[in-house]
């Protein structure tokens, strides 16, 4: 038998243990029933399940889901689209998602595969930064494909995307907070020239010299 605290208690009988639990007000759990002679310990269930189910849940959240995203090129994308598409690889690989690219050939395009596989390195290139090549050029069929990964793990960029969320929500809320604090001073300045401002009477259209 284990004690609460892990220490060995050695081999009882289960009247005994049983009895050892009730005095600790513990449950007495068989933990290695297989064993010879089996194993129990003295312990709050409840406590354990409950702590077993929290390590269950922050395993699940630590656990990355991999998402693979697909863009698809033509060879002879025009330079427009090609920073179009590329701009939407790099924000998945910011986002810590796998891209699939594929590079599509039309008619007698088949014929000139160092298109696809030039265009493909330029694309790995600039977005070298951002993600690496896990999955080399190959030919499928009439396409061409690539597999980009990112250079950060999927937690990571979930952290960093918080970051700045949390960095823009603060910007704003300053921004704001200057806004009304310039609006309360402008308040308060104009209410202070109002108020000292001298109030024109029928003494103010005489003519200093004449005695009244």
């Amino acid at each position: 038998m284990v004690g609460p605290a892990g220490e060995q208690v050695g081999i009882v009988r289960v009247e005994d243990a049983l009895r050892l639990a009730r005095e600790s007000d513990l449950d007495l759990v068989e933990v290695a029933p297989m064993a010879r002679p089996p194993v129990a310990k003295l312990m709050d269930y409840g406590k354990f399940k409950y702590e077993a189910a929290q390590k269950a849940r922050e395993s699940r959240r630590n656990q990355t889901n991999t998402v693979i995203k697909e863009m698809k090129l033509r060879p002879k994308i025009d330079s427009h689209d090609y920073e179009t598409k590329k701009g939407h690889v790099v924000r998945f690989l910011k986002a810590g998602d796998k891209v699939k690219i594929t590079i599509m050939f039309r008619g007698r395009e088949q014929s000139r595969p160092e298109l696809g596989f030039n265009l493909l390195k330029k694309l790995a290139d600039d977005v070298a930064e951002d993600g690496f090549v896990e999955s080399a050029p190959k030919q499928d069929g009439r396409n061409m494909l690539m597999v980009l990964s990112p250079t950060r793990k999927k937690s990571e960029a979930r952290v960093d995307a918080e970051a700045q969320k949390q960095a823009r929500m603060a910007e704003r809320a300053a921004a704001a907070e200057a806004e009304r604090t310039a609006e309360a001073e402008h308040r308060a300045s104009h209410q202070t020239e109002t108020t000292t401002k001298r109030r024109r009477g029928p003494a103010d259209n005489l003519d200093p010299d004449i005695d009244v």
